[in-house]
């Protein structure tokens, strides 16, 4: 399945510029029964709202964003930029040529939504499509799996300031050994904001402290070469105490759970999991 640019040069035209081609059956059918639904974006940090409509051949969006019967005869993906310039955004790819063609996987959410996945893309004269990676919780740092992303983001930091990356793993591990040798009942999970210091130094800044909804909402990560990626943080001693939000907010949007030890099992789609522990030992060996 692929986004074909409709003419060459129409990057700056606005308007539905990439089609549909070679789509799934059930894709297609899902989308011409409900005539449009609202696209989510994969980036290398994980989903994104974008502010794209996937519409069907038979359909169209009227001037109020509403969804009208209509003659365009093309699968589509719809809003105020391209969807080849937020993919070229998010990927950190150069803006010197426009997109041939860009393969994608779509998946059905059951909210209704599409989720779009770039695989590939391929420039206006180029011979070789660019594989874009994907990369299973690729904000996720645990004992059972530290994604590419993040190896990827301490590497380079390394290289640039060594001596912070160092700080950073002795800070983290300070605050891991003093919660580990606390009684934990009369430790706030809060004290964990301790390491924000260090998270700052490795990309991920964190947002206010909330006491009502996610803790730290308004939280970004700034990893090498990409663009900023905000993203809610909720601040936990253990992962699995991730089960109040589980099942108290719906439904449930991107997330990274921030925790001294990671014991949640089957995290749900798009929550990641960076383990204090299992980042400051990594930090400490490496």
């Amino acid at each position: 399945m692929h986004l074909q640019q409709t003419k060459a040069g129409s990057r700056t035209s606005g308007g539905p510029q990439y089609y549909f081609h070679g789509t799934p059956r059930h894709v297609k059918e899902f989308l011409r029964h409900r005539g449009a639904c609202p696209v989510v974006l994969q980036t290398p940090y994980g989903i994104v709202s974008s502010g794209f409509t996937a519409v069907g051949r038979d359909h169209k969006l009227t001037a109020e964003g509403k969804v009208a019967k209509g003659r365009v005869g093309h699968d589509r993906i719809q809003g105020g930029e391209s969807i080849g310039e937020a993919i070229r955004h998010w990927y950190g790819l150069k803006p010197t040529r426009d997109f041939e063609r860009i393969e994608v996987e779509a998946m059905i959410h059951e909210e209704g939504h599409f989720i779009l996945v770039p695989t590939a893309v391929t420039m206006r004269g180029a011979k070789r499509p660019r594989r874009l990676e994907k990369l299973p919780y690729p904000l996720s740092f645990h004992h059972d799996y530290q994604s590419k992303l993040w190896k990827r983001q301490i590497a380079i930091r390394r290289r640039a300031a060594n001596e912070d990356v160092a700080w950073s793993g002795r800070q983290i591990q300070r605050v891991v050994a003093e919660n580990r040798q606390t009684a934990s009942q009369n430790v706030h999970e809060a004290d964990l904001l301790r390491a924000a210091g260090a998270l700052t130094m490795l990309g991920l800044d964190l947002g206010l402290y909330h006491t009502k909804g996610y803790d730290c909402p308004a939280s970004r990560f700034h990893f090498a070469d990409l663009p900023p990626y905000s993203c809610a943080i909720e601040i936990k001693k253990r992962s699995a105490g991730f089960d109040y939000q589980l099942t108290r907010y719906a439904p449930l949007p991107r997330v990274v759970v921030l925790c001294l030890e990671h014991d949640l099992l089957n995290p749900p789609d798009h929550v990641d999991v960076i383990e204090l522990a299992a980042l400051a030992e990594y930090l400490m060996t490496e």
